[in-house]
């Protein structure tokens, strides 16, 4: 009797331990694991197709932050997103943002492209420089039906 005992015990505790440990990684997934204090930024896109809020903001592919709000503006009509970056890194005032795709099934993500400036950006200022997503069907339609898509007007 007393081994059917020690045996429950030790499979709760084990149940108990195993729940912990995906609660500790459930937090550091979403962001509320509190790990690094973080900044806000601003910027406006004319498309955010697959950016909506929690995702990743990177930098050289590193995650350093995550989206933390998308609005419409009603006057300018584009995306209008609120995101957040670990406190640790600086980023140059003449940086631009891109949205880029894993691959062709991966998601989006935003993507700092670092600048070159000494002068930093500061808690809740605007990044000018952003391009927005671009549509993989849109550019296969293009292609299919022999759009020219370099830009350049005909001979």
């Amino acid at each position: 009797m007393a081994s059917e005992n020690m045996t429950e015990v030790a499979v709760g505790g084990a149940v108990l331990a195993l729940a912990a440990g995906f609660m500790i990684y459930a937090g550091q997934v979403s962001g509320f694991s509190g790990a690094a204090p973080e900044y806000e930024l601003r910027a406006s896109f004319r498309s955010a197709d697959g950016i909506d809020v929690g995702t990743d903001v990177r930098l050289a592919g590193v995650k350093v932050g995550r989206v933390t709000d998308m609005q419409l503006d009603p006057e300018t009509y584009r995306a209008r997103a609120v995101f957040t970056v670990r406190e640790d890194i600086e980023v140059p005032d003449d940086s631009a943002l891109a949205i880029s795709s894993e691959g062709l099934l991966g998601g989006n993500f935003v993507e700092i492209m670092p600048g070159g400036s000494p002068f930093y950006f500061a808690a809740g200022d605007e990044i000018e420089f952003t391009q927005g997503s671009v549509s993989l069907i849109g550019l296969l339609t293009k292609f299919v039906a022999g759009d020219d898509m370099t830009g350049d007007a005909p001979e």
